[in-house]
């Protein structure tokens, strides 16, 4: 059964959100998700162009208002 984490990153600024999100990968299983928030918008370009890059798959991005929503899920 896959796990869902949450990084609250926001209030940090590029490019500690997607740093946060690779230390995470780092320790979970394949089929695993991660939801970072971050209030440092380029989050919302720069963690879906990096998972496609390396191979993971980005689920979803949300505008909270406030904050961003980036879903990835760890596919190797």
């Amino acid at each position: 059964m896959s796990e869902r984490t949450t990084i609250d990153a926001r209030g940090a600024f590029c490019p500690g959100p997607l740093m946060e999100l690779i230390a995470a990968l780092k320790l979970m299983q394949i089929g695993d998700e991660v939801e970072i928030l971050s209030t440092d918008k380029g989050t919302a370009n720069d963690v879906p162009e990096w998972t496609a890059k390396v191979g993971h798959e980005t689920v979803a991005v949300t505008d909270k208002g406030d904050h961003w929503s980036v879903v990835v899920k760890k596919a190797k």
